[in-house]
């Protein structure tokens, strides 16, 4: 009889490991908003309070209409646009120049340039910290971080790192986390001091650039160049787990409330994993989207996806593949 049940309880389990593995998420790309502008591209932000998609393009943020594709707006900048940063409480938004080494800052009614603020070498990554209530760059070139008071619009703060910075995020509690990519390692800042506290390697995931966070699990999710995305106690720094997840990952976006993990990988998918509880973690599913599609916003609101990409041609030596004129365009994943 005890041998029968053991044997019950195998089955069920395997069983229910095999449903997890056939379970499609239902994400696909429902939707494909043209840019014709020419230009390379890097980050994307959602405006879960409106209807504003602000896209990273040549040296321009393009605004588009998140349902429809419209165009809003243009934001013209003096050179090649990475990140956007939005400050609601203040009206103001933020785009990161990475090779004018500077921030421009923008109006979010008018759209209308409103100033610029010096960084250091190749202002990449950029987020808001509702904690600190700074708005913060990741320098790659000068391997630290630029903090940035938006009531003044002036620097608060230089966060000097042992490695290229990629991408930040914040548990809105007091500590600030950011992708060492160089070292392998996430650097833990003091929101408060603006001080690296702790300094955490995450092998055997080797080269970070997407990150999120899930604040009520704590959780980091570091998606990395060998093609794993590792899951980090943010209390911790403990490697939880490390899972597959498709080739070239720059960003890597988190559900809040359908508990999914997002890597966004240039060799045309998304991975789309799942949190089961804090500890456990299933990839459950690889959906294609396209070559190129290397970075991703999540809009908490309509949980929906956007994606950059465009068709391309080979680059310089060393250089990625450039944009071919008039093919840049988002792609719009929804369930």
């Amino acid at each position: 009889m005890k041998k029968y049940l053991l044997q019950l309880v195998l089955m069920i389990i395997l069983v229910s490991g095999s449903a997890w593995a056939q379970n499609k998420t239902g994400y696909h790309i429902a939707q494909t908003f043209q840019i014709k502008s020419g230009g390379g591209y890097d980050y994307l932000t959602v405006d879960s309070a409106s209807e504003n998609l602000y896209v990273s393009h040549g040296m321009q943020v393009n605004i588009l209409n998140k349902a429809t594709g419209d165009s809003i707006g243009v934001i013209k900048t003096p050179k090649d646009v990475h990140g956007i940063a939005l400050v609601h409480e203040l009206g103001k938004g933020y785009i990161s120049n990475g090779t004018l080494n500077s921030v421009l800052v923008f109006d979010l009614k008018t759209n209308e340039v409103l100033g610029h603020v010096p960084t250091g070498k190749f202002a990449d990554g950029i987020f808001y910290d509702d904690f600190s209530k700074k708005v913060i760059t990741c320098n790659g070139m000068s391997k630290n971080m630029t903090v940035i008071d938006p009531a003044t619009d002036k620097v608060a703060a230089t966060i000097q790192l042992t490695g290229w910075p990629e991408t930040a995020v914040s548990d809105e509690a007091g500590r600030i986390y950011v992708n060492n990519a160089e070292k392998s390692e996430i650097d833990v800042i003091d929101a408060k001091t603006f001080k690296i506290v702790a300094t955490w390697p995450i092998a055997p995931a080797k080269g970070p650039s997407g990150l999120a966070i899930d604040r009520s699990s704590m959780r980091l999710f570091a998606g990395c160049e060998n093609k794993l995305l590792a899951v980090i106690d943010a209390r911790t720094g403990k490697v939880i787990t490390t899972l597959p997840i498709g080739d070239e990952c720059d960003a890597v976006g988190f559900d809040k409330k359908l508990k999914y993990v997002f890597s966004s990988n240039g060799e045309g998918t998304l991975t789309v994993i799942k949190e089961v509880s804090a500890d456990k973690f299933i990839v459950a599913e690889n959906v294609a989207t396209k070559k190129g599609a290397r970075t991703m916003t999540v809009d908490q609101s309509t949980h929906k996806l956007y994606l950059s990409t465009g068709d391309t041609k080979p680059g310089d030596t060393g250089e990625r593949p450039k944009i071919i004129p008039g093919t840049f365009k988002v792609l719009v994943l929804s369930k």
